[in-house]
């Protein structure tokens, strides 16, 4: 490895500072059911967000992500994602307020309640989803392996209830609406 030098300006445009942070209400295909309305905010790398055409949802801290995407997902009580799987590990840590992780296991749903900084992560291609417990808004730091992390794969029941709102996929696995 050649070390860098870097100037204090450069490092500046390595910086997200949270006061100005840009994200959106609708990335994903279940953005508008009930109990899964939740702001999604990119860090580093574009994740698997479903908008990625959304100037909302470029990455705050434009450098490439090498190996991994960082986000943040932050949500009234009650509120967060649907089950959906990916080809990458994804890990959660509440940075704010006590969230509920699901996942499906044995052809049950089941759940693991985590307060601030605990920390889990949910193996790949297992059906997961997560939702803000505690009172007030939540904000969950999300880390998705990558730089390439794929494209979300949702429970079948979560598709057919999107199309319902208007909001489907294309075959890319980019969000359309109707």
């Amino acid at each position: 490895m050649d070390p860098q030098s870097i100037s204090k300006q450069d490092m500046e445009r390595c910086v997200a500072r949270f006061s100005e942070l840009r994200g959106s209400g609708e990335a994903y295909i279940d953005t508008r059911l009930p109990g899964h309305r939740r702001f999604k905010i990119n860090l580093i790398g574009m994740g698997v967000v479903e908008a990625a055409e959304n100037p909302d949802l470029a990455p705050n801290i434009p450098m490439p992500a090498h190996g991994f995407n960082l986000g943040m997902i932050q949500a009234e009580h009650g509120n967060g994602a649907a089950l959906h799987a990916h080809d990458t590990e994804e890990v959660f840590m509440p940075l704010v307020g006590r969230w509920a992780v699901t996942w499906l296991g044995d052809g049950e749903e089941r759940e693991i309640e985590l307060d601030p900084f605990d920390t889990i992560s949910v193996p790949i291609g297992v059906y997961r989803g997560f939702r803000y417990v505690g009172e007030g808004t939540g904000t969950l730091l999300t880390l998705i392996g990558g730089p390439e992390a794929g494209k979300v794969h949702w429970h079948p029941d979560v598709v057919s209830a999107a199309a319902e709102t208007g909001l489907s996929r294309d075959e890319a696995g980019l969000l359309e609406t109707a």
